[in-house]
């Protein structure tokens, strides 16, 4: 596993273990396998509802509290100063955890543009020693600066839609900036057609590799934080194994070179639904 280091000193693995669209009962299955395989950081979410379910796996795990990552989110109808404060309680209770190692705001939710407070919130429950880190998610340039302009505490990551075909540049070089890491949710396209490119498929025949352990190496190269989610064990396993070889700098630019802008999801701008 690599590691890096958030702009808070807290170290955190690079490749992490998704569950969005993971049903509670099977993600407490599917999660005992991500910890078997030798993943560390499990992201979750209230609004996965399956925050119990992970939290199952946790209990039985054989793996120290002190050495797992564990991620969940606060959703749109709770954001808010008072009701985030509720809603992380609420997280921590479903998980059977004393503290998560960090916690994001899900959506900016522009048009409420009540962000700023939720993060407010955050950086108490920081403070307070009940997260060890905080952080945003499908947060544009404008809404992270807000944040930088009216809040204490800077962001660690901001976890985004971002693959191959959206490629995040222009975000990537203000996060970098300001020391804010990049976290790549579906950065396999949620198994769509940039596993199926013929640079990507050209690659991975040549270092004998899956399409998705190039994607995944390619996240990893590019100093972004990657969590693949799979309920399938043979892909799980996959998607660790990327710590054996190397993409060569023309191979990198090459899968640069397929960014389309295309997006599967919303745009933060446009994802106001409560």
């Amino acid at each position: 596993m690599d590691f890096i280091t958030l702009n808070n000193g807290l170290k955190m693995p690079q490749l992490g273990f998704g569950v969005w669209q993971v049903e509670n009962d099977e993600a407490t299955q599917v999660v005992a396998k991500a910890l078997e395989t030798g993943y560390t950081s499990i992201d979750t979410a209230m609004i996965y509802t399956n925050e119990i379910g992970v939290g199952r796996a946790l209990k039985d795990a054989k793996v120290p509290r002190e050495d797992l990552f564990i991620t969940t989110k606060v959703w749109n109808t709770d954001q808010g100063y008072d009701n985030t404060l509720r809603a992380f309680d609420e997280s921590l209770e479903r998980l059977g955890l004393d503290y998560v190692d960090l916690y994001l705001i899900h959506w900016p939710t522009p048009e409420f543009d009540d962000y700023v407070d939720t993060y407010k919130a955050l950086e108490k429950l920081y403070k307070d020693g009940r997260v060890k880190a905080i952080g945003v998610c499908n947060f544009e340039i404008e809404h992270l600066q807000r944040l930088l302009d009216e809040c204490e505490v800077p962001p660690v990551l901001n976890q985004v839609e971002c693959h191959p075909y959206l490629a995040q540049k222009s975000l990537k070089e203000f996060c970098a900036k300001h020391d804010i890491y990049v976290e790549a949710w579906s950065p396999l396209e949620q198994g769509g057609d940039v596993l199926k490119d013929p640079t990507v498929l050209k690659i991975a025949e040549s270092k004998e590799k899956s399409p998705a352990q190039v994607v995944l190496r390619w996240h990893l190269q590019n100093n972004t934080i990657a969590i693949p989610k799979s309920v399938t064990p043979s892909r799980i396993e996959e998607n660790f194994d990327v710590f054996d070889f190397e993409l060569t700098e023309d191979e990198m630019e090459s899968i640069n070179a397929l960014n389309k802008e295309k997006r599967n999801g919303p745009h933060p701008n446009e994802m106001n639904s409560r």
